[in-house]
């Protein structure tokens, strides 16, 4: 006989990552129908944003992610007007754009000639576009809980950072939540 223990007899660093897992695995294993630019499908459709007045952003991201989706419904508020790319190649996509591992997320997205990898907040993006530093773009490594496309109800949001990719590859802490 197995022993089960619920998620509120775990600590709470084990509990995050028993939950963090649960979300990695809806985005990489989960496979219901998709459309491009959320026009039809399941709930890993981008929203609809054809008619949206700000900045053009294409976001790379594999079929199955649900956080991606839950991410790009944060840019769609913002009036962002999202030309969604599923694809199955995000190795790819990463290498072509020059993330580096340890920034990598599960979706990339280029947006007024930075790239922005993961979950960075909208108005990261936004002071990033204001201020258009020299530097390659943004990165939020990881899924931080909390972030854009990674809340979820009754899990403490963890601090994170946004980071500065500089054009040689540096990091440096562009913003903190």
């Amino acid at each position: 006989m197995t022993a089960h223990r619920s998620l509120t007899s775990l600590s709470f660093p084990q509990a995050v990552g028993r939950v963090g897992a649960l979300l990695l695995s809806t985005c990489l294993w989960s496979t219901p129908p998709v459309m491009a630019h959320g026009t039809s499908g399941g709930p890993v459709s981008m929203p609809n944003t054809m008619h949206a007045d700000g900045p053009e952003i294409t976001v790379y991201r594999s079929a199955s992610c649900g956080c991606c989706t839950q991410w790009g419904e944060h840019l769609a508020a913002a009036g962002f007007r999202i030309d969604d790319q599923v694809t199955e190649a995000m190795d790819g996509v990463k290498e072509q754009q020059g993330i580096a591992p340890d920034v990598a997320s599960c979706h990339t997205a280029l947006v007024e000639g930075y790239v922005i990898e993961g979950h960075v907040p909208v108005a990261s993006i936004q002071r990033l576009l204001t201020e258009r530093p020299e530097i390659r773009g943004l990165s939020v490594p990881g899924m931080p809980m909390g972030s854009p496309g990674m809340e979820m109800q009754g899990v403490e949001t963890e601090r994170f950072d946004v980071m500065a990719i500089a054009l040689d590859g540096n990091l440096s802490v562009f913003d903190r939540y």
